[in-house]
């Protein structure tokens, strides 16, 4: 019996996790990929929004501001890339100078601080590469950027350290309501397991609705969002030094430009409802749109600078229960076009984390106290005496100094041979990332924790030594190393009438 059983290993799922295991609870997460960090939460923009978006008073415009602003604090605790380096609202119509005034004043109305309209003049200033075609824009100098995955892992990580259990590979089928709490089944690999636990949080991303509908009558459905990306080589990553957004329309912030806090140029997302949930795949009609659109906001970046394409999927909810009191806590009509938290009036004990799109990256650390608060009321956990509050992350020699290197290598002579060379990325590194707390099992595991394969080439000299690494270390025949998913193999084995 678990106290809290925790359904997603995305950026939500491992926030409420490290939020939760500062108290003395028996703390399960399944995930039905082979490592945290495979949805939403791997392929989105690395933005910390400041909060002017959301319509004041929703739950979105409260955890975007309070998430926010602990984001750099949290960083430095948990030991992974952040950057404040502001974010700039483009407007390229004088009639529409009005639109950024009203975005400011809702920015204002939800608390965001030194926001600023600025004239054509003050953005060429500040960002000479924008200001060909802008009038004007909106400055929000609080908004950041951030590490995807670094953030998520290191949330993962932290709560693993504390005692939270990680169960992957476990797609849940079925939940079924006891007298004390809920039976969750799974599948995993060619087995299933049942788990019992007093409460569910359910933070499935775009599976969520999936989840709700296993324990509710009230049924919800969400409609994958698919955002197309590009990279682009580090050679113009400083061609701009702010986020820069074109002003949002009805399917969100439109088409952005922005560094990376590793020095890349990334531009991006479209927005396409999609019916696959796996549909990750780029697409010629996406790519060209992104490199259309872009162009209004940095008129000369250079498409011969893309390293690579990717996808991701955002979950948005297209259809609520009818009923207006389908949460505890929430109205139905209010929580339209904002994130739906709270625990299910049908269903008690069974909280949804649910619709949780832009700026969910950004809410992350607020989200989990959110819903840390819910299960602290629900089961009055004691907090922990010896809750380890910090982390460290794998160091980088690519950007430590030469006697930070030279330490690393006499500590471990690994960390002299270079495995990736666009990234700078070695063997140590490689070894640490698999031998750490809730270690790499696969090439993207390897890629997100390290960013080897991330750089020039994308893994194309590389891949053979991290797959050759990881078979060693796991114990397993190169050819079970996978990507990602359960058929993502990199090598099949030759059958023996084959090999005759």
């Amino acid at each position: 019996m678990y106290d809290v059983i925790i359904i997603g290993a995305g950026v939500s799922g491992c926030a409420i996790a490290r939020e939760l295991s500062r108290f003395d609870l028996k703390i399960l997460v399944l995930e039905k990929a082979p490592d945290v960090c495979e949805g939403t939460s791997k392929a989105n923009s690395g933005i910390v929004h400041a909060g002017y978006d959301a319509k004041p008073g929703t739950l979105k415009a409260r955890l975007n501001l309070a998430g926010s602003l602990k984001m750099e604090a949290l960083s430095k605790e948990l030991d992974f890339p952040y950057k404040r380096n502001g974010s700039i609202v483009l407007c390229f119509d004088e009639k529409d100078k009005e639109k950024l005034e009203e975005l400011k004043a809702r920015g204002e109305e939800n608390g965001v601080k030194d926001l600023r309209i600025l004239d054509k003049k003050e953005l060429s200033r500040m960002e000479p590469a924008a200001g060909e075609n802008a009038v004007a824009a909106l400055y929000a100098p609080t908004g950041a950027i951030v590490c995807p995955f670094g953030l998520t892992i290191a949330l993962a990580e932290n709560a693993a350290d504390n005692g939270v259990s990680f169960q992957f590979d476990s797609q849940v089928k079925d939940i079924k309501r006891g007298k004390d709490g809920y039976s969750v089944q799974t599948k995993e690999k060619t087995s299933e397991q049942i788990y019992e636990t007093k409460v569910v949080i359910n933070a499935a991303g775009v599976y969520a609705d999936e989840i709700h509908n296993m324990v509710s009558e009230r049924k919800m459905e969400i409609t994958p969002r698919k955002g197309e990306y590009l990279l682009y080589d580090k050679n113009i990553g400083n061609l701009v030094s702010h986020t820069l957004f074109q002003l949002p329309t009805a399917l969100g912030k439109g088409i952005l430009v922005t560094p990376t806090v590793h020095g890349n140029l990334l531009t991006g997302p479209t927005a396409l409802d999609e019916k696959d949930r796996e549909g990750t795949d780029t697409t010629g009609e996406g790519i060209s749109q992104v490199l259309e659109k872009a162009a209004l906001s940095v008129s000369n970046i250079p498409q011969r600078s893309v390293i690579t394409s990717f996808a991701g999927l955002r979950a948005h909810i297209t259809k609520l229960p009818d009923e207006p009191e389908a949460w505890a806590g929430m109205n139905g009509r209010e929580i339209e076009d904002d994130f739906v938290i709270g625990e299910i009036n049908d269903a008690p004990g069974f909280i949804d984390v649910a619709g949780i799109e832009s700026p969910g990256l950004s809410c992350a650390p607020a989200v989990g106290e959110y819903v840390s608060e819910m299960v602290q009321r629900l089961l009055k956990p004691s907090l922990k005496e010896n809750f380890i509050s910090s982390r460290k992350g794998i160091p980088s020699m690519a950007l430590s100094s030469d006697e930070e290197r030279h330490k690393l290598i006499q500590e471990d002579p690994a960390y002299a041979n270079v495995v990736c060379r666009c990234e700078m990325v070695t063997e140590g590194e490689i070894l640490n990332a698999i031998r750490r707390t809730l270690g790499a099992v696969t090439t993207d595991g390897i890629k997100r924790r390290t960013r080897a394969g991330m750089g020039r080439c994308q893994s194309g000299f590389c891949n053979p030594k991290v797959v050759e690494i990881l078979a060693k270390e796991l114990g397993k025949e190169e050819s079970k190393i996978r990507k990602s998913g359960e058929d993502s193999w990199y090598l099949l084995p030759l059958e023996t009438e084959q090999q005759e």
